[in-house]
């Protein structure tokens, strides 16, 4: 396949027959129409949600290991596709090249790990007996039924599969909606699943937007994935609530890093410069706050600054670029919005901090300030852009508490030489994730371990056992061998409790029962 037709992806599509409103997909590098997405609505939520309730059982009816080597398949077709999949990411999201490789990875990762673990996550399982010999006790588990998802535009690809990856794994169908701007990233990778064995209607997308397909798709859904702002998530939570549906979020973030005294000063540039600025820094778990101790901070300033600026920053699918373009005007209005007010409030701006129409409409220079105020609106909220603020500090412990000064909790980084202290440093931030010695990916791409936000950085978690089980309901089974939990016939209850009493204290540090 040498590209992905966007008129072709429409069919791939889950719309009623009918004239749908259509919208403009702009290519964020020109900020011309990439292409024409059809609408959907409420009618088009509800005819995926019963097709997909229909298909459903026949789905987690499968062997599991028959679901697997789909999944397996669908690892391969990825990089068989790979290209034709990088191009369409780069044109409808204005991201580097490199950047979307981040994603094509991380969806493989997801597929291989899951489909190698799900037959054995659905075992049942033997679970320790209160009184063995009499009860045995088993745990199994079932699908939910069908999972709505909702993802976000800054990674249209990863964001829009890797939940669902898990979901039918577990034997559940999905319906998807994709943000509007990326819809067709988000359809691409849906057909691929296709294409390697996943039924039409197990797996469906319903593009739209939040009121018209969000809400409905929310109201229909057995289990929620939100990946978005956390503004917009807490409505969610509450919508999902009134149902009494559960659901994962992964919500915003305003992570901090600390770099230590004994920090390899050239890594921790480099690494952290890919923390900020990775996808324009439109990336949930990107770094935006910088702790430096005061005994680098002068030398680490000089180095980030000077590499910072020599970032290749262009409108193109060349593997070479460092950085890419904002999704779009609303993007470069709050960034823009985010570093006036703060240089208002006296930041200084030592690179950066204006727009770059010469590279595209929507591009913005990285961007390096200090001095923020904290009455600014940089220091506390969520940019979402390539923008970075520098601290200073002296002790350890006042580096914690001001990571830990945040609304948000989903990410940190930690740079040191002695990376058994960056651990414990790293134990003491409020965040689902930490990393030693990097900015976010060791943690991004380790699927056996869970990954989420805490206070308003989201609830739930993917990634990891939790983040299959949560698309799961168990069942817990137990059943009485022999005996019975009643005093015998003809003994008076009063003395059946009082030997049981006797007994349970004795059991209370027993192996194997306690």
């Amino acid at each position: 396949m040498d590209r992905f037709d966007p008129q072709t992806l429409r069919d791939e599509a889950t719309l009623v027959e009918r004239d749908h409103e259509t919208m403009s997909v702009e290519a964020p590098f020109t900020g011309e129409e990439f292409a024409a997405l059809p609408l959907g609505d409420e009618r088009d939520v509800e005819h995926a949600f019963d097709t997909a309730r229909a298909a459903q059982p026949d789905w987690e009816a499968r062997d599991p290991a028959d679901r697997a080597d789909i999944l397996l398949a669908y690892h391969d077709l990825l990089f068989d596709h790979s290209e034709p999949l990088l191009d369409l990411v780069v044109e409808e999201s204005g991201k580097a090249r490199r950047h979307g490789f981040e994603e094509l990875i991380d969806t493989a990762i997801a597929s291989r790990h899951y489909a190698h673990r799900a037959e054995s996550y659905l075992t049942d399982e033997s679970r320790r007996s209160p009184m063995p010999g009499l009860i045995d006790v088993d745990v199994n588990y079932r699908a939910k039924g069908v999972v709505g998802i909702i993802s976000p535009w800054n990674y249209p690809l990863t964001l829009a599969v890797s939940d669902a990856i898990a979901a039918l794994l577990a034997g559940n169908a999905v319906v998807l909606k994709p943000a509007e701007q990326t819809t067709y990233t988000a359809l691409a990778a849906v057909a691929l699943l296709r294409e390697a064995g996943v039924p039409k209607d197990v797996m469906q997308v319903v593009p739209g937007t939040g009121p018209d397909v969000g809400e409905p798709l929310v109201a229909e859904s057995d289990y929620l994935c939100f990946t978005g702002s956390s503004a917009t998530g807490s409505l969610v939570a509450a919508k999902a609530g009134e149902q009494l549906v559960d659901c994962s979020l992964e919500l915003g973030g305003k992570n901090p890093a600390i770099v230590m005294p004994d920090a390899d000063i050239d890594a921790a540039v480099d690494g952290l410069l890919r923390g900020a600025f990775t996808n324009a820094g439109q990336l949930c778990i990107a770094i935006e706050r910088l702790y430096v101790h005061e005994a680098v901070r002068e030398e680490f300033t000089r180095t980030f600054v000077e590499r910072a600026e020599t970032l290749d920053i262009r409108a193109s699918d060349d593997w070479d670029v460092e950085m890419g373009s904002l999704l779009s005007q609303a993007q470069l209005d709050k960034v823009s919005s985010h570093v006036e007010d703060a240089r208002e409030a006296g930041a200084t701006v030592l690179t950066g901090g204006e727009p770059l129409p010469d590279v595209g409409p929507y591009a913005y220079a990285p961007t390096v300030l200090t001095d923020v105020s904290s009455d600014a609106d940089l220091a506390t909220q969520e940019t979402f852009g390539p923008v970075v603020s520098i601290y200073g500090f002296e002790d350890t412990d006042e580096a914690i508490d001001r990571a830990n000064d945040s609304a948000y909790g989903l990410n940190a980084s930690v740079w040191t030489a002695d990376t058994d202290a960056g651990r414990d440093i790293a134990r003491r931030i409020d965040c689902g994730t930490a990393n030693v010695n990097e900015a976010y990916a060791p943690s991004f791409i380790a699927h056996d371990a869970p990954m989420g936000g805490m206070k308003e950085s989201g609830i739930g978690r993917r990634h990891g056992a939790e983040g299959f089980y949560r698309f799961t309901e168990s069942q817990t089974l137990a059943t009485q061998e022999r005996g019975s939990l009643d005093s015998p016939p003809g003994v008076p209850y009063k003395w059946y409790a009082a030997a049981m009493k006797r007994l349970f204290k004795r059991l209370r540090d027993v192996p194997g029962i306690r």
